[in-house]
């Protein structure tokens, strides 16, 4: 009988990866479906030119439903994970900015509601992990592992 080796490294990034598809795709999906309100909750972060605002509204639930899908299915990985790394450190500067201008704003994260998800510690936290979880995902892609091992 032969043992193998079983790779935990392998296996967390496997689960980290679909966790993170899976965040992804529920954030992106009642932007996708409410674009309008999705908008404003881009408007109250009051940093934007109001000319990028739409723009910014309806492709970014596209790029997030993108990454999410390659994420789970494992395809283009290294933009992939790059560009949510990318995004969870926009998403995080973002919110610590306007939380120290004293905005109290909904995060825009997972829902259009403006009652929902308000910018706040707890948000950041959570940020910060899907960041921890996402970075991981692309420093095991670029310097700790060749091609085949995802």
């Amino acid at each position: 009988m032969i043992k193998e080796k079983i790779d935990y490294q392998k296996i967390l990034f496997n689960v980290l990866r679909i966790f993170m598809g899976v965040i992804f795709i529920y954030a992106s999906y009642d932007k996708i479906l409410n674009p309008e309100a999705f908008a404003k909750a881009v408007y109250n972060y009051q940093i934007m030119p109001d000319f990028t605002i739409n723009i910014i509204a309806l492709w970014l639930p596209y790029l997030e439903l993108l990454i999410g899908l390659c994420l789970i299915t494992g395809i283009w990985l290294p933009g992939a994970t790059t560009i949510s790394t990318s995004l969870m450190t926009i998403f995080i500067s973002l919110m610590l900015f306007n939380l120290s201008r004293g905005l109290n704003i909904n995060c825009g994260c997972f829902s259009t509601q403006t009652t929902q998800d308000t910018i706040g510690p707890l948000t950041i936290l959570r940020d910060i992990a899907f960041l921890l979880s996402s970075l991981y995902l692309t420093l095991r892609i670029f310097f700790f592992s060749k091609s085949q091992d995802f």
